[in-house]
Formats: structure tokens, sequence, C-alpha cells
């Protein structure tokens, strides 16, 4: 039976470059270093402004989830603007499989590109389910890994920087050090280096060290916390730069690393297992899945230790436990019982202030965020939490009056 997709061949691997919307900037960069080492040529698109939501609308309904519409507007952008050869030009998005709409983005985009008249272009999708295959695009097993890697060290820099930049001396310090570890990591993947846990812990001791001694102000900063719907939550486009925003007020930013994501995702099969009773196969994936990952988490965890002046992330066992507080690691649609989960981590462990990031049209993320706030000031009474809609037709101004008036209530509780 022929699929219903283009398919992308090893020809087109050679020739085409493929354009992927940047959502989570640190991380992205690396990956598309580590697609680029197997011969994958990637751009990270950053394109911004009224005319990207406007395209998105042209060829996505307006009653898709706010992710759906930025996102492909991005793309279909991208391939109207004269700035690719739309014959040498490749599409790549993530398909979920789950319940999520982020599952329906690639079938979305697919219309979109048919009612553009691109008809031709192919869209690839990146999913771990076996949903589509091509004969030009196979993730490996080293592949896998060092894209697991670029997670890892994603998160780690990421948290490292986002506790520095706000208080460094000498302005874009931080900057030029989270280039100089990005360019490290990539040499040392290119070499198959970097990806023991004996090399991720010399690398993260000495990234650290690094981070430390860089000159910092020691200022009485507002802890903001950042939250949500994934793309949204980690997207500078999606969110309006939100943690610039936040810097200029005179806040220090925490949001909670991807690998939660990946490690909540994962543990989806043992939650089933327990509800439906889910196949022993997917049930032992799952848990040897999430314990690898862990694994990788406690390297992270040991070497902070080290390092008081940084505020370390709970362990994803013990986070997981203090969301079931509030709600049941049943409810895993979307973010699921990650989002919930994540405020009580940030708001237990001193930053009582929260934002969390809804787009319209994700009802997963509008119930597990709205619905669980008020459980969640049972628990933590001082919980200061703000929920900010990002949607076509919200208007930044709106947005950030709601978070200056979050914030005005965070400075009187300090």
């Amino acid at each position: 039976m022929k699929p219903d997709f283009i398919d992308f061949t090893e020809e087109m691997r050679k020739e085409y470059k493929i354009l992927i919307p940047n959502a989570l900037p640190i991380h992205f960069e690396l990956m598309r270093e580590v697609f680029a080492m197997y011969g994958y040529n990637i751009d990270l698109l950053n394109y911004e402004g009224h005319d990207i939501i406007e395209t998105g609308l042209k060829y996505v309904h307006n009653d898709t989830c706010y992710p759906g519409i930025v996102v492909i507007g991005q793309l279909m952008y991208a391939l109207l603007s004269g700035d690719y050869d739309i014959h040498k030009t490749a599409l790549m998005l993530y398909q979920t499989g789950g319940g999520c709409r982020a599952s329906n983005y690639v079938h979305l985009l697919r219309r979109a590109l048919k009612q553009a008249g691109l008809g031709f272009v192919p869209v690839i999708s990146i999913n771990f389910g076996g949903i589509e295959k091509y004969s030009g695009f196979k993730v490996t097993a080293p592949m896998f890994v060092k894209g697991l890697m670029s997670w890892l060290y994603g998160d780690f820099l990421m948290l490292l920087y986002n506790q520095t930049k706000p208080y460094e001396k000498k302005e874009n310090c931080t900057d030029r050090l989270l280039a100089k570890w990005n360019g490290e990591i990539i040499r040392q993947f290119k070499l198959n280096k970097g990806l023991t846990n004996s090399a991720i812990k010399k690398n993260f001791r000495a990234i650290a060290s690094d981070f430390s001694q860089i000159p910092v102000h020691k200022k009485n900063k507002i802890r903001v916390g950042i939250v949500g719907e994934l793309y949204v939550k980690y997207a500078r486009f999606g969110n309006n730069h939100l943690q610039e925003f936040l810097w200029a007020h005179n806040c220090e930013v925490f949001i909670p690393g991807i690998l939660g994501f990946a490690m909540y995702s994962l543990s989806i099969g043992m939650e089933d297992k327990k509800l439906y009773g889910e196949k022993a196969g997917t049930v032992i994936f799952s848990k040897v899945s999430v314990k690898y990952i862990e694994s990788l988490e406690k390297i992270m965890l040991d070497v902070l230790k080290d390092y008081k002046c940084f505020k370390a992330p709970m362990p994803f066992g013990e986070m997981k436990k203090l969301g079931q507080k509030v709600i049941s690691t049943g409810v895993k649609m979307g973010e699921g019982w990650l989002l919930p989960a994540e405020m009580m981590e940030l708001v237990s462990s001193g930053v009582n202030n929260v934002i969390c990031c809804q787009p319209f049209g994700c009802m997963p993320n509008h119930i597990v965020g709205k619905g669980v706030i008020r459980s969640v000031r049972e628990h933590y009474p001082d919980a200061n939490i703000c929920t900010i809609d990002y949607d076509a037709g919200a208007t930044k101004v709106n947005q950030e009056n709601r978070i200056k008036l979050m914030l005005s209530v965070a400075s009187e509780k300090q």
C-alpha cells in the first residue's frame, strides 16, 4: 500500500535542507549538530512577528491550538519567503502519537502545503512509535544516544545559565561561556566522547566550575518559575520572550528541564499497566527507559551537591510523588500530571511565584493548569500562581500587565 506522504529519500538527504521551528534554543543548537554529524542539513527557524501568525491562520483553522498555528506558520512562511529553494527543502515536526493535538500537526502541515501548491515538499515526522518511515531518514542508535545527551547537556546548561545570567557583573559573559561549552560538547560528540557516565560527570563538574566563577552581583531578585504547555513554556516566540521580560523586571527565572517531560512520557506505560493492564513488553521498556534517564539525572544532581551556589531541581521520582498530592498520575494527556507536579516542585523549594503558560486550544493544559491551582494553594498558601493565555488574538500588553500584577504581589511578600 502506497503511503499517503512524500518519502524523504536518500538523494534528498544529500541535497535538501531540513527546516525545524526552534523551540528550545540551547537544546536545539546541540541537536542540530547531532543531525549534521549523520548527514542531515538542518536550519532552525527563528522567524517572529505578526506575519508568522497571519501565515499560520491562513493555512490552519483558527480553532487549532496556538502552538500548531505558530510552528506551521513559521514553516509555511519560510517556504513562501524566498529564503529557501522550495525544491530542495524538507520540513520536520515532532509527532507524539498520543491524544494531544500535537499528534496531528504533521497532517495539518501537509494539508497546508497542498493548499499552497507545495505538496511536493516532504514533511518528516520525528516520533518513536514507528508512525512513519522514510527511505532517506533514519534515527540510528548512535544518533539517538547523542540526541538524548543533547537534552541532558541542554538541561544542565540551561539550569546554570538561568541562575547566572540575571546576576552577571560583566554583560554577556554568561552567553559567551554558554557558547564555549556548546562548542566543546559538539566537538566531543563528533569524536564520540562525552557520552559515558564518567565523561558526563567530568564535563558537568567543569561546566559547573566555570559558571560558578562568573563574577555576580549579590542582589535580591524575585524568583519566578515558568511551567505550562511544552512549546509556549520554552519557545521565545511562543511566549513573547517571557524570560527576557522577567529579567528586565528584576527576576530570576526557573524553567524545569525537558528531561522531566521525557521521563513523564516514558513512564506512561507503567501507569497504563496499573490502570488498563498494558502489555508486559511496553511496561519493561517504560521501566528500563525511565531508570536509565534517572541515572543520568542523578549524575547532574550529584555534581550540583558540590556547588551550593546553584539551586538543583528535585529528582523526578520525588517530584512525581509530590504531584500525587493534587493529581493522579493516570492523567496523561498533553503535559498531564507533570505540569502540576512542576508547580509543586517549584513552590516547595521556595520559588513561590509561578507563571503557567496556557495556549489557546490546549484543553488538557487548561484542566491540569488552572484546575489544580486551588489544590496547590491548599498545600502551599504562599503560592503566587498566574495563568497567562497565549493565542493569535492575545496582545502582548495584556499578557505583560497580568504578569506585572503578579510581580507586584511577589514584591509585597518579599
